[in-house]
């Protein structure tokens, strides 16, 4: 996320940030019975590069783009049972509002967990079962005071912790947090006080065309707690806008294991008499996904930063995931006729119809020279309205109808 290998252009005199911050807030309870907690701390450690002095398209139109990592270090309020989760986030932070003294902040990565969720000795705690989660963060900062070598700053906003839905019991952390942070400029750039020439560029837009392909991993409930695949395809179609910003419609097909084991099994739910046994009828249909999305993307460089929202037009094996998650807890592999499953409500409703993906792009050819052809990999989490679905790898190709 530094991108120093890419810069191609002389006269880059970009200034490093080191930026020490503290966090405190509330850990919102993740399930019923849910241990107590206290104030929430995080003590985090940034830094970045900022690329005011960047003579690249996409640092100068984005205003106050700074780009980094940070290590924090995080206690839930309840050491005993929620613990310690150390975490690494690669993030982006741009100008908000039109205004200098507003930013925005954001960043996905990994935490480690020294605890986690255990039906006996930690079965309140029902937040992750695995020792590393994705970790997203959200920020809206406020430039409180600038003096000549540290900004200091005041923020609000929000984290999240998840597995992406590859193990369960896995609830998530959601935490609403308040931060102050101070910003030390340059330490160590003897050539801060140079100016740079800024190129002129001109606003442009062009078509392209992407084609991906996916492997992702996903359990399907605590009596199915195995991953097992769901493959992708997709087509997307957009423009790209000053060769910074992507946005485009495409479709998507996707095929769930899970779903087609369990109806191919002839498990609990899809047996004679029981209410999904019409999917039996064709198990292999019944467990794709078809959907239509609109695709947002940040181009830095060899870098995408890409969320997508998507209308499901056919999942129809969601259901029984619904049917077994959001009813009793511990719902066992063979379920009684007398069970209570998940309701069928307006929740359910919205879970089953919208989708949403956030992820990180690393292309083999910079965007900033704009090439005709171009490949990347990818990393996303997969989600139902913000409930983690499955985690996912992908390969995509991408063709760009610019003049070069």
């Amino acid at each position: 996320m530094f991108l120093n290998a890419q810069q191609e252009i002389s006269g880059d005199n970009s200034a490093i940030v080191f930026t020490p911050e503290i966090l405190v807030g509330k850990t919102l309870p993740s399930n019923f019975g849910f241990p107590e907690t206290k104030l929430h701390k995080q003590l985090l450690f940034n830094i970045s590069k900022n690329h005011e002095k960047t003579p690249r398209e996409w640092a100068q139109r984005l205003k106050g783009l700074h780009t980094g990592v940070s290590l924090g270090l995080t206690d839930f309020g309840q050491l005993d049972s929620l613990g310690i989760a150390i975490s690494l986030i690669p993030n982006v932070e741009f100008n908000a509002f039109k205004s200098k003294r507003f930013k925005i902040l954001t960043g996905l990565g990994a935490s480690y967990f020294t605890k986690k969720y255990d039906p006996i000795t930690n079965p309140n705690n029902r937040a992750v079962s695995t020792d590393i989660t994705w970790a997203f963060r959200f920020l809206l900062k406020y430039e409180l005071l600038t003096t000549k070598n540290v900004d200091w700053n005041l923020g609000i906003g929000l984290s999240h912790h998840s597995n992406g839905h590859t193990k369960l019991d896995n609830r998530g952390y959601n935490v609403i947090v308040g931060s102050i942070s101070g910003a030390i400029n340059n330490p160590f750039n003897k050539n801060k006080q140079q100016t740079l020439d800024k190129p002129l560029y001109q606003n442009s837009r062009y078509a392209y065309l992407e084609l991906r392909a996916g492997h992702g991993w996903n359990v399907l409930a605590e009596a199915f707690n195995n991953t097992k695949a769901v493959y992708t395809i997709s087509g997307e179609y957009g423009y790209v806008f000053n060769n910074v910003f992507k946005l485009g419609v495409g479709a998507h097909y996707r095929f769930y294991q899970h779903y087609y084991d369990y109806i191919n099994n002839n498990e609990s739910l899809v047996q004679d008499s029981r209410e999904f046994e019409y999917l039996k009828q064709n198990p292999f249909k019944n467990a794709t996904n078809l959907s239509l999305y609109l695709n947002t993307e940040i181009l830095l460089d060899h870098f995408g930063l890409d969320f997508s929202v998507g209308y499901n037009l056919y999942k129809e094996a969601y259901q029984i995931d619904w049917r077994i998650n959001e009813g009793w807890v511990n719902t066992p592999r063979e379920i009684p006729e007398g069970w209570v499953l998940g309701e069928f409500n307006a929740k359910y409703n919205l879970k089953k119809s919208i989708n949403t993906r956030l992820g990180i792009k690393y292309y083999l050819i910079s965007t900033h020279k704009k090439p005709k052809h171009n490949a990347y990999t990818a990393v996303h989490l997969n989600s139902n309205l913000g409930q983690a679905d499955f985690t996912e790898i992908t390969v995509g190709y991408t063709y760009s109808f610019s003049k070069q």
